[in-house]
């Protein structure tokens, strides 16, 4: 089921469930095409360094910059990308930028009908790999310039049900996975798209519980595209 509007974006993050995991999210014409062949998820969730989580000594979310920053110019933050690529119905305000309604048919995570209404909490932009689970596992020592790039990235961000991610908070595949099964093969999927994009390592807890999902869904691909790792030079962080 295609359930995405072309967006702004230079590329989505949105993936697509194989053989084994039932797809809820599914790519639009701009989205990311998956790479290699079946069971590349698990081939790649192998080749992930493994290392201890460093302390989280120094985080704070203004060492990725400006929340939603446009990094792939198109005059839309990166919320609002968000958005517009993964709710149906969408409504704007004040031109084709920032989006006032749409539905998210269904939540990723939940399974659940969620309506989206401007300044209202129902949506969040769920950083697939946690900002904070990044710092400690090779962020902590980026430039700024790729670690505002993974704030931003599509191939890292999802809208969901606020409360069900407000329960995941920083967690990493061994401490948090969505309440919908039928989404897992992709989530964790996406999670080490990104830690191997991003060169992040992984604890031995979390290799072992990406496996362990992954084995359930062995012909699992593995999702690509995104925006390039480092952000434009015009955009800081503290």
């Amino acid at each position: 089921m295609t359930r995405l509007r072309g967006g702004a974006v230079t590329a989505v993050a949105v993936l697509v469930a194989m053989t084994g995991c039932k797809s809820e999210h599914a790519t639009g014409a701009a989205g990311p095409e998956d790479t290699g062949s079946g069971g590349a998820a698990m081939t790649a969730a192998d080749s992930l360094a493994v290392k201890g989580r460093a302390p989280k000594t120094g985080y704070s979310r203004t060492g990725f910059g400006s929340a939603w920053a446009d990094t792939d110019s198109n005059s839309c933050d990166t919320r609002d990308d968000i958005l517009k690529r993964d709710l149906r119905a969408v409504k704007f305000t004040g031109g084709t930028c920032k989006v006032s309604y749409g539905l998210l048919r269904p939540d990723p995570y939940s399974g659940k009908d969620i309506t989206y209404r401007r300044g209202r909490s129902q949506v969040d932009i769920d950083h697939v790999v946690a900002l904070s689970d990044a710092w400690q596992k090779g962020a902590k020592y980026w430039d700024p310039g790729k670690r505002i790039a993974l704030a931003n990235d599509p191939l890292n961000l999802i809208a969901v049900d606020a409360s069900t991610n407000r329960g995941k908070g920083d967690g990493d595949a061994a401490t948090w996975l969505p309440p919908s099964k039928a989404y897992r093969c992709t989530y964790v999927a996406a999670q080490v798209a990104v830690k191997k994009k991003y060169g992040l390592w992984v604890t031995a807890a979390e290799k072992a519980a990406m496996e362990k999902v992954l084995g359930t869904c062995p012909k699992q691909k593995l999702p690509s595209g995104g925006n390039p790792t480092k952000a434009p030079e015009r955009f800081r962080a503290r």
